[in-house]
Formats: C-alpha cells, structure tokens, sequence
C-alpha cells in the first residue's frame, strides 16, 4: 500500500511539474497502475485525484496533452477518489465524485471507448442516487432542497443519455431504449431538457442511418420527433422537427418503399405541414415516384413544388428526377411551367439549356436545335446567359458535335460547333475558341473544304498560337497542300511544344505521350499523302522527344523502313547519305533497347524481339557495304551489339562472332587505304573486335563442333596484321600460335609473311620465319607448286641480299647463298616448270652481287658469285643466248682481272 501511495504521488509531483518533456509517458504509468482498495480514507491519495485533475482542465495545459491523454488522467483522478471514498461520505464528496465520473465517462465517450465509460457513467448514476436519496431524507418544504432536486435529476437525465449513447456504441440497442426510456420519464419534471434529449435521438437516428441500420434509425428519429412534442415550448422547433421528419421519410424510402410508403408519405406530409421546405416537397416526389404513384399525384406535387416558391435548381433537379424515372411527359410539362414561372429570372438560361439537354437526349434534334437558335438570338437581344450556364451549353453543344464526329457524320458536327461559334464575338481571345476552330478545321478537312478550315487554323493561331494542337493543324493544312517547307516548321514546333505539359482536347486522349502520340499521327497522315521526307521529320521528331522507349523503337521500325525503301532507289552520294541516316537510327535504337527495363508495360520477350530485328537490319546492312569499309564495320558492331539482348544461343553467338571477326576485317581495309598517320584508331578498334571476338569463340567452341571453321586462323591473321602495323613486339607470338596448329596451312604463312613487311609493317626476320617454313612445306607437298615456291626464294634472296656496300657480311651472303643453292634444286628437278623471268631474276642478282664484291676487292668471293650467277645461263631458254654471249665475254674479263690481281699479289710477295 505504501509503495503504491509513495508512486501515485511521486508521478503526480513529476507531471506537475511546468517544464516536463516525457508527460505522455508519465500519464501512462500513473494509468497502467494497479489500483488497490485502499481504506480508511488516505489525505495523500485524495489530494493527488484533487490535483491531477485539475491540472488535466486547466488552462495553462491548453494543447499540450491530446483527448486521449485527458481522458487518461481523469480516469486516474476519478478513480483515485473513489478508492479513497469513506462508508458515509459527505454531500460536499458525493457532488465532487459526481463531477468526476460525469466528466470521465463523457471524455472517454468523446474518444470512442465506450467500454471505459461505462464504469464512470454507472458511478456516476450510483453517486446521484445516493445523494437524490439523501436530499429527498430531508424533507419537501425547503426551496433549496428542491432546487437542488432539480439539479440532481438534470445531471442524472445527462448521465443517462451518456448511457444510452455507450449502449449504441456497442450495438446494444435494448438497452440504450431503456435508458433512453427513464430519461423520457424524467421530462415531466424537466421541460427544459425537450430539445436537447430531442435532439440526442436525432443524433442516434442519423448514426443508424448511415451505418444502413433502418430500423433502430426509424425508432429513433421517431423517438426525437415524439420527444418534441411532449413540450413545444423547450422542443427544439418546427423547422429541427420537419428536419427530423424527412430523414424518417428517407429511412422508410431507403428500408421499403413498397412495405412502408404509408409511413414514408405521412412523415413527408407531417414534415411539410411542421415547416415547408423544398427539400421536404422534393422528398415527397421522389417517394411518389418510387412507390409508382399515378401522374395526377406526381402533377399534383411538383405543382406544390412551383407553387412554393422553391428555388430554380430544385425544380430542375426534380425536371431531373422525372427524367430519370421516366415520366418524360410530366418532366417536358413540368419544365415548361417551370420556364414560364422564372421567365423574368437572370438565372432562366439554367432551365433552358436543360431543354434542350432533355431534348437531345430524347432524339428530339430538330426541337433542341430551335430552342438553340432561340437562344443565339436572344444572346444579341439581351438576354444573355451566365457565365456558367453558357459553359454548360457550350459543353453540351462540343459534345453533341464529337459524338456525330466520330460517327464520320461531319456536316452535322460541323453544324453544332458553329451553333457554338454563334457565342464568340468577332476578334474575341480565348483559349476554347482556339479549340473550337481546331475542332472545326477538322470537320472542314473532313468535307474537303480547305480553304474555309485554312481559316479556321488560322482564327485558332491567333487565339492561341502556343498550342500543340494549334500546331497540329497548321501541319494537317500543310501537307495536305503539300507545302513541305510549312509542314517541317510545324513539326519542329510541335517538337518544341512537347517540351512543357500538354492540356486536353476534345476528342483526343491526352495522357504523358499526348505529344508524342500527336507526331506519331503526324506521321501517318504524311504517308497517307505520300509525304514520306515528311514523315521521316515527324518520326525524327518523335524519337527526340518522347520519354517512351517501347513508343520510340516503334517509330524508329518505321524510320528504318522508310530509309531502306529510299536506299534501294538510291546510288552513288544519295546512297551513302541514306546509310549514314540508317546509322543514326539504329544507334538510337541499340540506346533505347539498352534503356528498357522489363516489367509490366515491356515484357523481356519484347525487348529481344526488338534487339533482333534492328540487329538483323544491321546485318543485310552491313552486307550491302562491300565499297564503303567504314559503314560496313559500324553496322557490323550495331549488330553484335544489339545481338547482346538476344538470348546467346548457338546461332546468336555466331552472328555476333561474324559480326566482330567482318568489323576487324573492315577496320583493316580502312588501315589499308588511310595514310600512315592516320591508321592508329583504325588498328586499335581491329583489336578491340578481335579480342572480344576470341571471347566468344571460346564459348562457341566449348558448345559443338567446330573442326572445320575458319574462325581461328583469321583471327590470328587479323591479329597479326594488326599488331604488324601497330609495331607491337606481341606479333611474334601471333606467328608461334600460328605455327602450333595443326595441319596449317602454306598460303596462311605466305600471307603473314607478306603482312610482316606491308607498310608501316616491317618484321624482315618474321617475314622470313615464315617463307622459310613455308617453302619446307612445299617441298614437302607430292606435287610442289614451283612458281609458290619460286616466289619464296625471292622473297628470302630480295629480303637477305645485301642492298649496298654497308651491308655486305659474310653471314648474310652464306644465308643467301643456301636459298640460291634451294633454287637450284628446285630448278635442277623440273627445268623446264621454273619460270624463265624467276630464272633471269636470280642470275641478275647474282651477278651483281659478284660484281660488288669485285668493287669491295674481295675477288675469291666475286669471282665464286660470278660463277653462280654464270651457272644459271644453262637454265634459260630463249634468252640464253643472248645473256651468254655477253656474260661471257664479261666473266672472261673479271677473270682476267682476277689473274691480274693474283699475280701482283705474288709478285710482291
């Protein structure tokens, strides 16, 4: 007990405190306390309800706690001092707990805890009891007794009607009743408590009602309406009692009409009678109407209605309701009393555009169109509609226009937008008239009346020139005339309009891409009149700006078609133009592809599809490029790179391995024809393909069969050549990786050899690896091919031959000497295949090389090539006359030179 006293208290001095940050959490520990009954009657607890609540209603808390925490601390107050309460506690303590569990049960009503009213309320009707009882004890004569009485029984009356407000809460509808009923029974001695226990009935009737409860909501509005009766001085008057009467008509037209028409008239009927208002007169037609009433009785209210002087919207609406419920006669007669009796009203224009609504919609044309003109006159006459209303018509008008539009039915919509025109004053500027000229430039279009819709475009220019579909027009007009300078500037700034956000149009869809979906229409209307430069502008346009993807990979399939039916027509410069343009195209589409994200609106099937298709139109592309490298190679690698979002299967991987190995091979060819200073980037990109192109081999190879695919020698050759050119020291393992394959092939180490030395190349000692191994080869072959193998001895005696006094070494002529020795036995073992020119070669040069040591002095070894050169006079044909008579005679010569030089020799020695 001590503790719970000492903690009690202590949190009570904690949330006394002025500056407390963590109020909310001492209010829930003084709330979560377990509560002891604590006897006799401790000062300490009695003192901290006292303060607590105090401090939950004074002033200076204002908004620092919520509802819930008010709630909270009076429920910790009030129960502090009932614990505290003594067997007979004083007059002065019961009126002080019934202030308390009054307050509480209402707060915690207030915060929809009905469950924790309860006990309050029924505390609180214990404590007034007690204290009724103890003032009844002590007689009837004393005035103050008596008003005390009084006071007594209006807060039980209260605490009562909070009793029953808990019991509805909790869908305890009996005993709400009950309670409901004691409180009825204390109005006798308390008139003045009528309109208020009145209108808490009213109260627990619309709670039923909208919670569609119409039988407790019927109980209760009828309860209130009773309840005021009891006394019509205190109730709550004639208007709150014909209010409560309606929503009883309502409830009844809501449960059954049928069942309960009776009571649903009689409470209309007796709501009218209490205080007459238009909502209570529309009531009672709808329920006439509901329940089937006959014409005369429905006649016989909406004249009641007119007669009542009810506002204009209320007799429309009911024009509305009889519509509706298809008294279409009643409602044409009613709404042309209706019209006569406002006929002096501003606010007539209202009825009769309702007129002509109902007449139009009734089919009835030819009479809506007269009450249309009728009205155009007396807009220039005077009578004017509002603002408002003529919005409305104009509304109803555009849309009776768009509906005969889309039924093709042009001349009739066209009709209906100039009914609307008939409102605008000539020069007038406003945005909708800009639309309303654009809509008419349409129908004007449609019927082939050009020049009247140019005129039209032009009025909407004028209004508003700043308009996407202003622009629109003016492009239709254009093309259409086949003005293609006028109709390029309209889609530049339809293009430049897309930029900012778009406002609606009749007839058109605007969503985000309403710009967008604007160029694509652009574009069709175009082709339809064979404009097809300017449907390409329009297509152009479109991918710029549209924030679609999935919408621009569609415009640009169309582009691409578009540019390939131009560049089968095409030739020479024209033609070369048209694949840049095709280029651009598939670059936009390999970065719209990339941003695609699958999902919902894009489904990964879709984005594949797409990359397959423009990635073969970059391979027939690539294909038709044979006399242009640079383009060939571009739409090479759009197609490998495109082919990246296709599923790598066998057949992708060895197009995209195509693609790399046909873009190397263009890179190369463009190195071929470029100046020497130019062919680095070229060599670089031929790289790049080939490295990347290996990586995909290894996949393919690691996949099926491939014994007999090319692939790799033409990568080592494309490699070779490449790092040849570049002066890479790499290019010597090229050659080794060559040379370690089976079964190679001679012509591929001819070719290297003549790459090891092609400009800017220059690897002479590769190059002779190369020939060297080749020539072993033909050797080898059962049938050698002499003139491969005589051009391998060329190369190696052109390549080894000392070129001028410098580069004579015994070495170097040794090496020389073994491929002439090479060429000999060639020669020797098929004199007669040896190509005569090859053998003219080979003894030139080595007479000459003779003759050259002749001038160094070196006579033993000039003498020796000399003869070599001499030794080859037997193997010419045709010519071997001729060479031997004069080499003769000059050997003869040398010789005699020789033995000149030999015998001064010995002579000084």
């Amino acid at each position: 007990m001590d503790i719970f006293v000492s903690n009690v208290k202590c949190l009570t001095e904690r949330l006394l405190q002025k500056q407390l940050a963590n109020t909310d959490e001492v209010i829930e520990k003084l709330f979560c306390e377990d509560f002891p009954r604590v006897t006799p009657l401790d000062p300490q607890l009695e003192e901290s309800a006292i303060q607590l609540w105090n401090w939950a209603v004074t002033k200076r808390v204002g908004t620092a706690i919520n509802e819930h925490q008010k709630a909270k601390v009076r429920h910790v107050a009030c129960k502090l001092l009932y614990s505290c309460e003594p067997e007979n506690p004083a007059e002065g303590a019961v009126r002080k707990q019934i202030l308390m569990a009054s307050k509480t049960g209402r707060t915690w009503l207030d915060c929809k805890k009905p469950q924790l009213a309860d006990n309050f309320l029924s505390l609180a009707v214990k404590s007034l009891e007690t204290l009724y009882s103890r003032l009844t004890s002590r007689g009837h004569g004393g005035a103050d007794i008596n008003t005390s009485k009084g006071d007594v029984e209006k807060d039980l009356l209260r605490v009562l009607s909070y009793q029953a407000e808990s019991a509805l809460a909790q869908e305890n509808h009996q005993e709400a009743v009950a309670c409901m009923q004691r409180c009825k029974d204390m109005l006798l001695r308390l008139p003045k408590e009528t309109g208020y226990l009145s209108l808490m009935c009213y109260n627990f009737g619309v709670d039923s009602y909208n919670m569609k409860k119409h039988e407790e909501s019927s109980f209760w509005l009828s309860q209130s309406y009773d309840i005021g009766k009891m006394n019509i001085k205190y109730s709550p008057g004639a208007e709150v009692q014909a209010k409560v009467l309606r929503l009883l008509a309502t409830v009844y037209l809501k449960w059954d009409c049928q069942q309960f028409q009776e009571k649903a008239l009689n409470a209309v009927n007796l709501a009218n009678k209490e205080s007459v208002h238009p909502s209570g007169l529309y009531l009672k037609i709808r329920i006439l109407l509901r329940c089937g009433a006959q014409d005369d009785h429905i006649r016989a209210g909406v004249t009641e209605l007119l007669e009542s002087e009810v506002p204009l919207e209320v007799c429309l609406s009911t024009v509305k309701l009889l519509m509706a419920e298809d008294r279409e006669t009643l409602a044409f007669d009613y709404l042309k009393r209706v019209c006569q009796h406002f006929e002096s009203s501003p606010e007539l224009g209202s009825a009769l555009v309702l007129h002509i609504e109902l007449l139009l919609q009734r089919g009835k044309e030819l009479l809506g169109k007269q009450k249309i003109e009728d009205i155009i006159t007396g807009h220039y006459t005077g009578k004017q509609l509002s603002p408002q209303t003529l919005t409305c018509l104009h509304l109803l008008l555009w849309d009776k226009a768009s509906k005969n539009f889309e039924a093709k039915n042009f001349s009739e919509a066209l009709q209906w937008y100039n009914y609307s025109l008939s409102f605008y004053k000539a020069g007038q500027m406003e945005p909708n008239l800009a639309k309303l000229q654009r809509n008419r430039a349409s129908c004007l279009l449609q019927l082939q009346q050009l020049d009247k819709a140019k005129e039209a475009i032009k009025e909407a220019e004028r209004c508003d020139p700043n308009s996407i579909f202003t622009q629109f027009s003016v492009y239709k007009i254009a093309v259409l005339e086949n003005n293609v300078e006028k109709a390029a500037e309209a889609v530049k700034a339809i293009g430049a309009l897309a930029q900012g956000p778009v406002t609606s149009e009749d007839r058109l869809l605007v969503a985000e891409n309403a710009a967008s979906n604007l160029l694509s229409l652009a574009a069709q209307i175009a082709l339809e009149n064979e404009q097809q430069d300017t449907a390409m502008k329009a297509l152009e346009s479109l991918c710029e700006h549209s924030k679609d993807e999935a919408q621009v990979l569609t415009a640009l399939r169309c582009l691409v078609r578009l540019v390939l039916s131009t560049i089968e027509k095409a030739s020479g410069e024209i033609r070369h133009a048209n694949l840049d343009v095709l280029l651009s195209y598939l670059k936009m589409a390999l970065q719209k592809v990339s941003q695609l994200s699958p999902g919902p609106s894009m489904a990964v099937e879709q984005r594949t599809e797409d990359a397959n298709w423009f990635r073969k139109i970059a391979w027939n592309s690539a294909l038709q490029c044979e006399s242009s490298p640079d383009r060939m190679r571009d739409f090479f690698v759009f197609s490998y790179q495109l082919s990246q979002f296709c599923p790598p299967d066998r057949a992708v991987l060895m197009g995209q391995k195509t693609c790399l190995l046909m873009a190397a091979a263009a890179s190369l060819e463009l190195c071929r024809k470029s100046p020497h200073s130019d062919q680095t980037e070229q060599l670089t990109q031929a790289l790049e393909h080939i490295q990347i192109c290996w990586e995909v081999w290894k996949t393919l190879k690691a996949s099926g069969d491939n014994t007999k695919d090319p692939t790799v020698i033409l990568l080592l050759l494309y490699e070779f050549e490449a790092r040849a050119k570049l002066n890479d020291p790499k290019v010597e393992t090229v050659l080794e990786s060559v040379l370690e394959l089976d079964n190679i092939e001679i012509k591929v180490l001819e070719t290297m050899a003549a790459l090891a030395m092609e400009p800017p190349a220059h690897f002479p000692l590769l190059c002779k690896k190369a020939l060297r191994i080749a020539l072993s080869l033909h050797r080898k072959q059962p049938q050698a091919d002499l003139a491969r193998c005589s051009q391998c001895v060329h190369s190696l005696i052109q390549l080894s031959l000392p070129s001028g006094v410098s580069d004579v070494e015994a070495r170097v002529l040794e090496e020389v000497w073994g491929y002439y020795e090479e060429a000999l036995s060639i020669i020797t073992a098929a004199p007669e295949d040896f190509p005569e020119m090859e053998i003219l070669w080979l003894l030139t040069r080595a007479w000459n090389t003779g003759i050259l040591l002749y001038s160094l002095a070196q006579y033993p070894e000039a003498e020796r090539w000399c003869g070599l050169g001499m030794s080859f006079l037997r193997h010419l044909g045709s010519l071997q006359e001729s060479y031997q008579t004069q080499m003769s005679g000059l050997y003869s010569e040398v010789l005699d030179r020789l033995d000149k030089v030999k015998k001064n020799l010995i002579m000084e020695e």
